[in-house]
């Protein structure tokens, strides 16, 4: 509950008292874990969350949620994205039509520097997360990056009508303003 109420650091303390009772962790465990990684991750405890999502890997490796989190996480901190990429095509294998994962596939394609191999990827994303504001957003990124200015300004207005949190509310606002002013992939960050 705490978790859904976005009381992470919370979350995350009740977490560590589930683990403590469960000793030793056995693969059956990979849950708790990828719910104490997420409340870690949310709370800016990412050396922790990053370990609780390696174990639970280890217990589970083919498990298309915990792949996805931390192969995103991975993205959006610009590290490992090689191993990212990997990581989110094996979870879009498993969950093909999940478009928070196909989201996350273009997006890594998209930080590595390969916009026109991610529009595709995108597309689809949005095709199944219509109303997701943070999908809308990334797609229309990438179609910036491949030169498709208006349909762009057009995936950041979806965007701005689909109730995003303020911090993205305001990032839309100044791209429907001025496009996109820096170069953003990975490779030029």
């Amino acid at each position: 509950m705490l978790r859904h109420r976005e009381k992470f650091k919370e979350a995350a303390a009740v977490y560590d008292e589930a683990i403590a009772r469960v000793q030793p962790l056995q693969p059956r465990h990979w849950r708790l874990l990828y719910a104490r990684g997420i409340a870690l991750e949310r709370s800016k405890q990412w050396p922790r969350a990053e370990a609780d999502f390696l174990k639970a890997l280890q217990f589970e490796p083919d498990q298309p949620y915990v792949l996805n989190y931390l192969g995103y996480s991975w993205v959006e901190q610009g590290r490992n994205l090689d191993q990212a990429e990997q990581m989110i095509r094996k979870a879009v294998e498993l969950r093909p039509n999940d478009g928070y994962i196909a989201d996350s596939l273009g997006w890594v394609l998209y930080r590595l520097g390969r916009p026109e191999e991610a529009v595709a990827v995108m597309e689809r994303a949005v095709e199944l997360q219509p109303e997701d504001p943070v999908i809308n957003d990334h797609l229309g990124d990438v179609y910036w990056a491949v030169g498709r200015q208006r349909e762009a300004r057009f995936q950041w207005q979806a965007a701005l009508e689909s109730n995003p949190d303020p911090e993205l509310k305001e990032a839309l606002r100044r791209k429907l303003a001025e496009g996109m002013v820096r170069e953003a992939n990975a490779a030029a960050q």
